[in-house]
């Protein structure tokens, strides 16, 4: 079994946001906004994000998930597999200073490597506050900022041979754990369909809670699509691909009859071991039921119409 069980500790014993803040030292003595940065942006760099407030259909008027949840409570098996672990691990990696990604593939007219700093700059920051649907049945609410996926890949002037969109993690083994500790293949890989990628929702994070990403939720900058589980949203990545073919995905990879490459949340799907019906939202005593697309249906059951999701789950 590659997922491995919940730990002993709850989401309601982490640690405090504040007393979080403090051993980390993330932000520092800088609350400069990122627009006004006149040098190379600083993956580690201390910054707090100015970012306007994005109306509906993006935001959902949820309650919010406590920070000092979705800083400890986490699934990154390059620094841990307990959920604890990452918030414990990933504090220690020194992000690469000066972060790039390499936009390329068949698809691709115009492939490019961009620096962070030029990422940043590709479109205003948005707060877009997205729910989240773990395959292993919780659920949380967060206020990501960035900008719709689709802004960098227009970059690379995608062709007809993009059909795909693949993607890469950042791995490095010296201080990140080796494929045989985490049971699952290193680098971590991602994919969507092209319209998937495309659409508004799928959304390209640089911060969270009007602060820059933590690095055990994916620093410097990772994709968060909605209405997919969230092993979907792949954290740290590098490099981005426009594909022909299907892409591989790790956990599919890792065991396919437990995850599909589309992964959207379907409560009338079941997880080969458990029922996807309901689900703990983080900091609720009472469990809810899981809603089809995570609620989203609006914006993305279209994309799906054809499909039989059953077999394509």
């Amino acid at each position: 079994m590659i997922i491995r069980k919940q730990p002993e500790l709850r989401y309601s014993a982490v640690t405090p946001k504040g007393v979080y803040l403090n051993r980390r030292r993330f932000l520092g003595a800088s609350a400069a906004a990122l627009g006004a940065l006149a040098g190379p942006y600083s993956a580690s760099a201390a910054t707090k994000l100015n970012a306007s407030k994005t109306q509906a259909p993006f935001s959902v008027t949820d309650k919010q998930t406590p920070l000092a949840t979705i800083t400890n409570y986490n699934n990154f098996y390059e620094f841990g597999t307990d959920k604890p672990d990452p918030g414990r691990n990933a504090p220690k990696w020194k992000v690469p200073d000066p972060w790039s990604v390499r936009i390329e593939g068949a698809g691709a007219d115009k492939p490019q490597t961009l620096d962070l700093n030029a990422i940043m700059k590709i479109a205003p920051l948005e707060e877009r506050i997205y729910r989240h649907r773990c395959v292993e049945r919780w659920s949380i609410v967060v206020p990501w900022i960035g900008f719709s996926l689709s802004e960098i890949l227009k970059l690379a002037a995608p062709t007809s041979k993009a059909k795909y969109v693949a993607f890469q993690s950042y791995y490095d083994p010296k201080v990140m754990l080796s494929q045989g500790e985490a049971g699952i293949r290193f680098p971590y890989v991602e994919g969507l369909r092209m319209d998937e990628a495309m659409n508004s929702l799928a959304m390209l994070v640089v911060g969270v809670y009007g602060e820059t990403l933590p690095n055990q939720n994916g620093a410097p900058f990772r994709l968060v699509v909605p209405w997919k589980y969230g092993f979907k949203s792949i954290k740290s990545i590098n490099k981005i691909s426009l594909v022909e073919k299907e892409p591989p995905t790790t956990w599919n990879i890792a065991n396919a009859r437990e995850y599909g490459f589309y992964s959207n949340v379907n409560p009338e799907v079941d997880h080969p071991r458990w029922s996807q019906a309901t689900e703990e939202r983080l900091g609720e005593l009472a469990r809810r039921k899981t809603i089809k697309f995570n609620g989203y249906g609006d914006q993305v059951a279209g994309m799906y119409a054809f499909m039989d999701l059953r077999k394509n789950y």
